[in-house]
């Protein structure tokens, strides 16, 4: 059984959102701090993350922490940052198990306590953090940012999406940039944390066998979000028409060349035409069924893999592929066609109905893990859609081929990425 109750709201821009399920034998309970994705912010919120889990006034290195969690049946605390189109959400989670199952009783308000500490009361050092936590993070954060070359595919994309849209917002990587990161100190992190944690909207998530009053007065006594006016981030602009194909090309020491190509949808995902959209990408390059696969990489042999995904907040479509350095041309010639020729209609009735159930399939997912239950309802609320997970798939089964080829007729192809062998050349 699943429920997903009504928001409490707890304070002026603080929400408290309970999903009752007894799917699990634990409880889960994830902060989310809303900011706007702002290169001056970005790379400080990525760090603020690493460094509160470091310690607080009563546990004061990552060991006691771990040992306090460890007391509390192995708990589990997460931080991490993510962009949701041009926000930039900082989050917070403890799992713990349910009491339910236990001889002893507390552990969730416990486990309350504990995250408040994490979050609001940080081991300081000097009315600032703790300048070797601080420079120890540093470190661990340039090691991530730097090391996001290692895994091609996802570089690319990203890479991409940068050029793309390299005057908007949506271009910050969500980790920041070291430049940024070297002019941090534990005196300017302290001050931007006291700045975030007042102005941020809140959004609190606990996902679990629970009742519903009974985590409400919980998370009221122990996990204490100052209430008052929170900063707005702007609904990202996405209406863009393309003058012409931009074409950039990276060489790097790679086996095999990153083909990406990014695009325009002009759709938003308010838009009745949105799940439509999604079942066009899906037909497109959704998987081993979809007509990139099997007319690319099966009959042409021209690719290694090919997908394609839409990014919900800002819009796009990406296609992205892994190809021969020498196959580039023919590889951009034939996406264009297959995509030409979807918008024509060129697509049977089992090629939606296969890809309607490879949707609802994903959604479907979503209900597999608490954090991921928590993070879909989170995104419905930040797109302010009060859909359920059911009335969700209820709209993909109900999209048809006309809304299908409706959904596409805006797409536009923005920019092509290449990144290629530094040895070659073209």
């Amino acid at each position: 059984m699943l429920k997903r109750l009504a928001p409490i709201e707890l304070g002026r821009g603080v929400h408290l959102h309970v999903i009752k399920t007894d799917k699990f034998k634990t409880n889960l309970i994830r902060v989310y701090l809303q900011r706007p994705l702002e290169k001056e912010e970005v790379t400080k919120n990525a760090l603020l993350t690493m460094v509160l889990p470091r310690g607080t006034e009563r546990f004061t290195t990552s060991m006691a922490v771990s040992k306090e969690l460890e007391n509390l049946y192995g708990a589990s605390l997460s931080s991490d940052v993510s962009k949701k189109g041009e926000r930039n959400i900082i989050q917070f989670a403890l799992q713990l198990a349910n009491d339910k199952y236990l001889e002893e009783k507390g552990v969730f308000e416990k486990g309350l306590s504990i995250l408040n500490e994490i979050i609001h009361k940080p081991h300081l050092q000097e009315g600032k953090f703790h300048t070797q936590y601080v420079e120890q993070e540093k470190d661990n954060l340039k090691e991530r940012i730097e090391g996001r070359i290692n895994d091609k595919m996802s570089y690319a994309l990203d890479r991409c999406i940068e050029e793309m849209c390299s005057d908007e917002k949506f271009s910050l990587y969500e980790y920041g940039n070291v430049e940024d990161l070297k002019k941090i100190s534990a005196e300017s992190l302290y001050e931007h944390y006291q700045y975030i944690i007042g102005t941020s909207k809140v959004d609190i998530f606990v996902v679990g066998d629970m009742d519903e009053a009974t985590v409400e007065n919980m998370v009221r006594q122990h996990l204490n979000f100052v209430s008052g006016d929170k900063l707005s981030v702007e609904r990202e602009e996405i209406l863009r028409s393309p003058a012409d194909v931009k074409k950039v090309e990276d060489k790097m020491d790679v086996s095999q060349g990153k083909l990406t190509l990014g695009y325009r949808t002009n759709l938003p995902y308010e838009s009745e035409l949105y799940h439509p959209l999604v079942v066009f990408s899906n037909i497109l390059g959704g998987g081993p069924n979809s007509k990139l696969f099997r007319n690319i990489r099966e009959k042409e042999s021209l690719c290694y893999y090919i997908f394609s995904r839409i990014e919900k907040f800002k819009s796009l479509m990406m296609i992205s592929s892994g190809i021969e350095f020498d196959k580039y041309d023919k590889t951009v010639e034939l996406v264009g066609k297959q995509l030409e020729e979807m918008k024509n209609g060129g697509f049977t009735t089992e090629d939606i109905e296969s890809a309607k159930n490879s949707i609802i399939t994903s959604m479907r997912s979503m209900t597999d893990t608490p954090s991921m239950m928590a993070d879909f309802y989170y995104t419905q609320v930040v797109s302010n859609n009060p859909d359920s997970l059911d009335e969700m798939i209820d709209k993909v089964r109900k999209v048809t081929k006309e809304a299908i080829i409706a959904s596409s007729k805006q797409i536009e192809l923005d920019t092509i990425y290449f990144l290629r062998d530094q040895k070659e050349g073209r």
